[in-house]
């Protein structure tokens, strides 16, 4: 097979699936994982997909990548955010969680801690924290999504706005890299996250690298309405000058864990 009929097909699959790895391809094309991941990488500079570490994904600005594939899609980058987070959370806190696969990973990441409340739109996280005795885990009311298991609707707006709490941890689908609004794919949820910004003391930003530029339908807000951004690398020019503007502080999650203000 041609490298371009190879290139053609690669892209058909990952506009199919949403997001692949670079070892599924090379299995598939029988091919090593180099010869794929240069593929890849021209495939990328011409805007056909978008890479990540370990593979590729295709943006849709109407149609969010599978939940599968959301949970393994940057991961070593969400459990480093992840810890991060849970560095900054003390014990006995009260923080809501949104629905996200980067919010679940933060929710792992929270185990260790002590008497947390923690209301959530989220049944995963709910049920990830839930185990804990010392924990108390309030679920929101409303239509649950049957594809990750979100809560949303005007009945979780109405309860989310009962609460005021100290922590907001808050996931979204793509910051747009020149006015750094926060985007989204569904309308619903969109309103619910913009509950909990609102009703949080504090807001984290949880927010992998690959969220930059990456396109959805849905305004959520402002990168200018959080009080912190995590994140694994640093974020384009734009946004950076916006966030010191309005005094967004910058947590660099790398191995390292080292701070950027």
């Amino acid at each position: 097979m041609s490298q371009l009929s190879r290139q053609d097909k690669i892209v058909a699959i990952v506009k199919e699936q949403g997001y692949v790895t670079i070892d599924e391809l090379a299995g598939k094309f029988s091919v090593t994982p180099q010869t794929i991941r240069r593929d890849i990488n021209e495939l990328a500079k011409a805007d056909k997909i978008r890479r990540h570490h370990g593979g590729a994904s295709y943006d849709s600005s109407t149609t969010n990548v599978a939940y599968a594939a959301r949970q393994i899609l940057q991961l070593p980058a969400k459990e480093q955010i992840a810890k991060r987070i849970a560095a900054e959370i003390p014990n006995n806190a009260s923080l809501f969680i949104n629905i996200g696969t980067t919010t679940e990973t933060v929710a792992r990441a929270l185990l260790n801690h002590q008497g947390l409340q923690v209301i959530t739109n989220n049944l995963n996280v709910a049920a990830i924290l839930s185990g804990k005795e010392d924990f108390t885990v309030i679920i929101a009311g409303g239509t649950v999504r049957s594809r990750d298991g979100g809560v949303m609707g005007e009945a979780t707006i109405d309860f989310i706005n009962q609460f005021r709490v100290d922590f907001g941890i808050v996931g979204i689908s793509g910051i747009d890299p020149n006015d750094g609004s926060l985007l989204d794919y569904d309308y619903q949820e969109v309103r619910v996250a913009q509950s909990i910004i609102s009703n949080s003391r504090t807001v984290f930003l949880a927010a992998d690298s690959g969220k930059f530029g990456r396109n959805a339908v849905v305004r959520l807000g402002n990168i200018t309405q959080v009080d912190r951004l995590f994140t694994d690398e640093q974020p384009p020019k734009a946004i950076n000058a916006l966030m010191k503007e309005h005094k967004v502080r910058l947590e660099l999650c790398t191995p390292k864990l080292s701070t950027s203000k």
